[in-house]
């Protein structure tokens, strides 16, 4: 039994070590948690893919004015032998023609594009400025990402902090506890109150295992937004939230949306490229006209065979049903244009909202930051006389308790205050397209 025992013991212990093993820390400063998330971010790999069809499209759009070259060939057999009538001078109608069994044919015909009413040219210029718009598409996917980055990080820096004050008063907290059951078996306090300090501890104590639990989320949450493995446990680097630099007006970062915002400049391509298809759609009234060149061969034995009969034109091609039909592709792409526009309009005055909007919440959240520290030193002074009150008997154990709650909620505000005015001021950034990627 004892050696079972000692399995048991030994497997647990080892088990132990191995999940501590597996448990990898890695210290991340912003700006690396940032470039991790862009390099493993599935939206990007999707943005990749859609550059990557685009680009397939202007080349698809560019072998349009290339020469076309089509070879074609057959053989065929003849089981049974054909009635031949050739109506020829000095031929005989119904006189017996030559056993024919097979019949080889072969041609090939070049044609040349020469004008297409613009068609060719529009298709490829619109094609260009559709793969400009898929790139900058992906470059304000990526600053998006780096903002969401920031916000995990943001989140976990939180945690992190709000566990260690909370850590900090749960040992001053039992301390004081200790020190009370002394007192009380001293007869010096009362035991409700003893137990009113208790149940303070125990108050912190939820708070501290609250924390954890949101560490714990919010380090997951990192670990899969930057593509690491979940056991990865994540040191973050404390003095991010000191970063940032003075607001200036708010015009100029309207101005600075306006010139940067890369979905903006994206949407400017689409028009481009919405202008040209109406101009393409107007050309298909427009007649084609090709240079074209040919090569026929063909072999019938016993009968006929013919070599090197080439030939060289030109070819014109006009759909004539454009008389009485409705261009529908014309008034599709003005519907298009017009649609663009619109988006244009409210894109525009999204931004304007946007960056107005993060620049209040920016500047609220610095102001925060003063009103929490001074509440923060009222607190702590607060707690100070309170405890030098109660030492003297002229104060509750109430009074005393409350006080130490009113300086822990006061020091973690004034943590969560920075960190939310560091990260507001990212996202007015972001709003603006200028949140830097390193």
């Amino acid at each position: 039994m004892k050696r079972i025992n000692n399995s048991v013991i030994a497997l647990s212990l080892f088990i132990g070590i191995a999940n501590a093993n597996a448990q990898e820390k890695r210290t991340l400063t912003l700006d690396e948690a940032v470039q991790l998330g862009i390099q493993n971010s599935k939206n990007l790999k999707i943005d990749a893919a859609k550059i990557e069809e685009a680009t397939a499209d202007l080349l698809e759009a560019k072998n349009r004015q290339l020469p076309e070259l089509k070879v074609s060939g057959s053989y065929m057999y003849l089981p049974m032998k054909p009635n031949v009538d050739i109506k020829l001078p000095g031929v005989s109608p119904g006189a017996g023609g030559p056993e024919i069994h097979q019949v080889l044919y072969g041609s090939a015909n070049l044609s040349v594009p020469i004008y297409s009413g613009g068609r060719i040219k529009y298709g490829i210029q619109s094609a260009k400025y559709l793969v400009e718009a898929s790139k900058l598409s992906t470059e304000n996917d990526k600053i998006a990402i780096a903002y969401n980055v920031a916000q995990a990080y943001n989140n976990l820096f939180k945690a992190n902090q709000s566990i260690k004050v909370f850590e900090e008063n749960l040992a001053a907290s039992q301390k004081r506890d200790e020190t009370f059951l002394k007192m009380e078996n001293n007869g010096l306090i009362a035991r409700n109150d003893r137990l009113k300090a208790n149940l303070q501890t125990s108050n912190i104590e939820l708070q501290l295992l609250e924390a954890k639990n949101n560490y714990n989320i919010a380090n997951i949450n990192m670990d899969l937004l930057l593509g690491l493995p979940e056991t990865t446990e994540l040191e973050i680097d404390e003095n991010y939230i000191e970063e940032g630099s003075e607001v200036k007006p708010v015009d100029f970062y309207v101005n600075e949306a306006k010139e940067n915002r890369k979905d903006l400049q994206a949407l400017v391509q689409q028009r481009k490229a919405a202008e040209l298809g109406t101009k393409a759609a107007k050309a298909e009234n427009l007649p084609s006209i090709a240079f074209t060149g040919g090569y026929v061969a063909a072999d019938i034995p016993k009968f006929l065979t013919v070599y090197n009969a080439v030939n060289v034109g030109v070819g014109i091609s006009y759909n004539l049903s454009n008389i009485w039909k409705e261009n529908s592709s014309l008034k599709q792409s003005q519907a298009r244009e017009k649609q663009l526009a619109a988006t244009d309009e409210l894109l525009n005055d999204n931004i304007k909202l946007e960056v107005n909007r993060e620049y209040q919440n920016t500047d609220y959240s610095k102001k925060r930051i003063a009103v929490f520290e001074k509440s923060a030193e009222q607190a702590n002074e607060n707690y100070r006389i309170t405890k030098n009150k109660y030492d003297n008997g002229l104060a509750t154990m109430t009074e005393l308790l409350d006080a130490d709650a009113a300086q822990i909620a006061a020091n973690v505000g004034v943590i969560n205050a920075k960190a939310d005015a560091a990260l507001a001021y990212r996202k007015l950034l972001q709003t603006t397209g200028t949140l830097t990627i390193k």
